[in-house]
């Protein structure tokens, strides 16, 4: 994520934005693209949030394509099967894609997008990252930044469970 003059980084966009998070000055992506991310959250201001933390620990470099996904199509608190495949697509580069679970529904609205229950198609290699959130996100998104395999990425956010903290 590149900064502005004064230091301060370029906000995320948000799926509802519909625009690319890396800035006009940023590097094309590499042939092959690299692993996308999607920031499952109960709530949009928290998956936002955790999508500019984890944009902000990426620093200067070209940032991995990542999307938010919190709260429901008319902006309340819940999940959002429609926010989600849309993020999805839009992230997915080919090399697969790692979405973030806050909880509960969001893991069982991403399980059904993936299983045979619901009419719309993920993009190939779509994986959930088992991972606290924030944390995971941290992980996922500079991992990916940094071009890694789809597997490398899963395994940063899932790193993250061991994190000790005291």
């Amino acid at each position: 994520m590149a900064a502005d003059p004064q230091g301060q980084p370029e906000p995320v966009v948000t799926p509802e934005q519909g625009e690319d998070t890396r800035s006009a000055d940023a590097p094309a992506v590499r042939a092959g693209g690299r692993v996308g991310v999607v920031l499952v959250s109960h709530s949009s201001e928290v998956a936002e949030s955790t999508a500019a933390l984890a944009a902000a620990m990426v620093g200067s470099g070209d940032l991995a394509p990542v999307r938010a996904a919190g709260g429901t199509d008319d902006g309340r608190i819940g999940t959002s099967a429609e926010l989600i495949h849309a993020a999805a697509l839009e992230v997915d580069q080919g090399r697969g894609v790692a979405v973030l679970c806050d909880m509960g529904s969001a893991v069982l609205t991403v399980r059904a997008l993936l299983g045979d229950t619901d009419g719309r198609t993920m993009p190939a290699d779509t994986r959930i990252v088992d991972a606290p959130f924030v944390e995971g996100a941290v992980g996922v998104v500079v991992t990916a930044s940094a071009g890694a395999d789809l597997d490398m990425v899963v395994a940063a956010g899932e790193d993250a469970r061991t994190y000790r903290k005291g």
